[in-house]
């Protein structure tokens, strides 16, 4: 039982659960490199089938890019409260004197900054490989930064409510998937007006109240998610 005025705050229950999972993922930093390689993969395999087409490819790259750091993230995604429901640690977050939509947001930025916020670093390097013209590239890299926040706090909510299946990993996909659909064609959608001469910033917007409103609702959601599959 946890004495009064010495329960932890909530900056401080963030910072230990984003340490420990940081020190977790430096131990199985193999692991965690699997989503940024195989997004490189995925590019190189769509450059070689176009072939030396420097016009075409430039036409797909951004969502090419947008694919690939899509399904990049699903690798890592049913792993998200895996390991936790399986050390009963998901049990004790029930119990912490502190929300449990708290505890969720904290692990799913922690995912995004290990999974998504590498590949998007390396995407201008992507970009160049695919031909990407230099004055789309803020477009894709702004469209990817909204983007993928959003895409980590809704796999966080599928994530959740299939954390107590076993081997879940295709049922994971098949469930988020197509709440990613909306996701790509806005993000890549924006870059796509870019190249035409069109507006871009009306997509960036929509993507970006999309992720205002998901870092809202998704971690109660999500949370939500956890209760029912662990009742």
């Amino acid at each position: 039982m946890i004495a009064p005025g010495t329960q932890p705050g909530l900056w401080q229950t963030a910072r230990a659960l984003a340490v420990r999972d940081l020190r977790l993922l430096w131990r199985r930093r193999g692991d965690a490199l699997q989503p940024l390689l195989f997004a490189l993969l995925v590019v190189v395999l769509f450059a070689l089938a176009l072939g030396r087409d420097p016009p075409l490819m430039a036409k797909v790259a951004a969502a090419v890019l947008w694919l690939a750091v899509l399904l990049a993230g699903q690798l890592a995604l049913d792993s998200l409260f895996r390991s936790d429901a399986e050390d009963g640690s998901l049990e004790q977050w029930l119990l912490a004197p502190v929300p449990l939509a708290w505890l969720v947001l904290v692990r799913v930025l922690v995912h995004w900054a290990t999974t998504a916020l590498p590949m998007i670093v390396v995407s201008p390097l992507l970009a160049e490989m695919l031909h990407l013209p230099h004055d789309q590239l803020p477009i894709l890299l702004a469209s990817l930064l909204l983007g993928t926040p959003l895409l980590s706090l809704i796999g966080g909510v599928v994530a959740g409510l299939t954390v107590s299946i076993r081997r879940s990993g295709i049922l994971v996909a098949l469930l988020a998937l197509p709440l990613f659909v909306p996701v790509l064609v806005f993000g890549a959608g924006s870059v796509a007006a870019a190249a035409r001469g069109q507006d871009p910033v009306g997509a960036l917007l929509l993507l970006g109240a999309g992720l205002v409103v998901a870092l809202v609702l998704a971690p109660l959601a999500t949370a939500a998610a956890i209760r029912i599959s662990l009742s």
